[in-house]
């Protein structure tokens, strides 16, 4: 039995503790560290996803049999999240290289986090999913807080407030499926809970506080009071990896939690269960893009965005049918690399021309065309123009809603490409068809940026070793020219990407 699934939770944690004992001997060495061990990363989970999607793969860590030792289990959904958790981190570390923050206990930190992730993917055991959830908020409540400044601090706390209750609850409704069940494996808890009966009151409960805790990670309306601030207020390259990749994995947690769990017979015994799925689906979508168009900083508009996003993820959850679960993965996959990418584009835009609100992008193309091309190709993708991925994960999940004649929240996907076009359209209008209003001179080094913006205290000046902070680097500006390039060529490649998901999501929905 091959030892990769437990070597890729494994790579990471290594990682993090050689990044934090190199730094005793030498500052900044971090970065080289975690750039090697995320391209080791890449290697390892897309090995592991080449094998997963011929037959799944399931390791039992310690040598003992599942259901009593914990397992690690990879089909072709997890080891797609594995992957992409490996690559975000690989890719923003390029940028992160001259944006930072640059200290080795963020590099540190940073692994953790990748750490979080992976074995939150890659899990078959609900109490290791728990365990590696708080590993990724704990990883994540750091990160955030590494911004200078007041602003990232009570972000940080924020987060951390909120992000515990959801850990909480997630962690009490693990407690009631075991008292139901006497197992935490989650193959054997759905044999299990389906023998105890689903019109069980405990189960029922160990339901509700499961799905509750993960919409708090997920931030579905009303639980996303942390998103926000903690994207507004962390560091540009911070707020690209979480918004990319957290609620990303939380989300693929909720799809795992409710079908290889509770199973498709859960939801059919109980239209209560479903009834919460769809109400909390339509809600975040509206509600969420009523907010990002209300917005005036850009990163904080992203955010909101994020929340009308997972909308449709949990939407395709609520459909329960193969068709919608294919879209909400390719949605998962796809607003992973858009958000991100604007997020990073969002931060070059800043760095090289100080805009970070809507207004100050006006004129952009004049001063910044690679940067306004950028943001504009991942924006278009985020409203599902083709032939970005974005239209295709939209495509599947709304294709899903139809077929099973859930007209209301069909309506309400469909509607959300328009509601999407309201916060985007009137940054493209700026960008593209307005006089410039340039906030301070294009590249300048007199004037430091804001701490109130997420940078991070490793950059008190303009210069570091004799670089300038003020320009935007090689490696920011190809980070987010590969991200957009990508957005498209993922939608050429989303439909067959479907296709090779199938016998994935056939086994979860059987």
């Amino acid at each position: 039995m091959s030892d990769l699934p437990a070597l890729l939770v494994a790579l990471p944690l290594l990682g993090s503790t050689f990044a934090f004992l190199a730094g005793l001997a030498r500052s900044r060495s971090g970065w080289p560290v975690a750039l090697v061990t995320t391209a080791v990363q890449v290697v390892g989970a897309g090995v592991l996803a080449s094998r997963a999607f011929d037959s799944t793969v399931s390791y039992v860590v310690g040598g003992f049999e599942a259901p009593f030792g914990i397992e690690l289990y990879i089909d072709g959904l997890s080891a797609t999240m594995a992957l992409l958790v490996a690559v975000v981190s690989f890719g923003v570390l390029a940028y992160a290289r001259r944006a930072g923050p640059r200290s080795n206990a963020f590099y540190a930190v940073y692994l953790l986090l990748v750490a979080g992730l992976t074995g939150m993917s890659i899990t078959g055991d609900v109490f290791n999913m728990y365990v590696f959830l708080e590993i990724t908020g704990l990883a994540a409540y750091a990160l955030v807080a590494s911004g200078e400044g007041g602003r990232s601090a009570r972000a940080a706390l924020k987060y951390l407030i909120v992000g515990t209750v959801g850990a909480s609850l997630f962690l009490l409704g693990i407690g009631y499926a075991f008292i139901a069940t006497g197992t935490l494996n989650m193959a054997d808890l759905s044999q299990q809970l389906a023998a105890v009966g689903y019109d069980a009151t405990l189960v029922q409960a160990a339901f509700a506080l499961l799905v509750v805790g993960l919409f708090v990670k997920v931030a579905v309306f009303p639980l996303h009071a942390w998103q926000p601030d903690a994207y507004a207020g962390s560091p540009d390259s911070v707020s690209a990896l979480i918004s990319a990749l957290v609620s990303t994995v939380a989300a693929y947690a909720l799809i795992r939690i409710v079908y290889t769990v509770f199973t498709v017979e859960f939801l059919q015994a109980n239209p209560a269960a479903r009834s919460l799925l769809v109400a909390a689906a339509v809600v975040s979508i509206v509600v969420g893009s009523v907010l990002a168009v209300s917005q005036t900083d850009i990163k904080r508009m992203l955010a909101y965005s994020s929340m009308s996003q997972f909308g449709l993820v949990v939407g395709a959850v609520a459909v329960a049918n193969e068709t919608a679960l294919i879209g909400a993965t390719i949605h998962l996959v796809g607003h992973a690399i858009m958000k991100g990418g604007l997020f990073l584009t969002a931060g070059l835009i800043a760095t090289a021309t100080g805009a970070r609100t809507v207004d100050e992008y006006s004129g952009l193309v004049g001063r910044l065309p690679l940067g306004a091309g950028a943001f504009g190709v991942l924006a278009l993708g985020m409203v599902g123009v083709p032939p970005a991925v974005g239209f295709v994960g939209k495509w599947y999940v709304a294709l899903g809603a139809v077929e099973a004649s859930a007209w209301p929240l069909a309506v309400v996907i469909l509607a959300s490409t328009l509601l999407t076009l309201a916060y985007f359209a009137r940054i493209l209008e700026r960008m593209f068809f307005r006089d410039s209003e340039e906030p301070r001179s294009s590249g300048s080094s007199e004037e430091p940026r804001s701490s109130e913006s997420g940078d991070t205290a490793d950059t008190p000046s303009a210069t570091d070793g004799g670089a300038d902070l003020s320009r935007p680097s090689i490696g920011m500006t190809a980070t987010v020219v590969v991200a957009a390039f990508a957005a498209i060529a993922l939608g050429m490649l989303a439909f067959e990407y479907g296709q090779l998901l199938e016998p994935t999501v056939q086994a979860l929905l059987s």
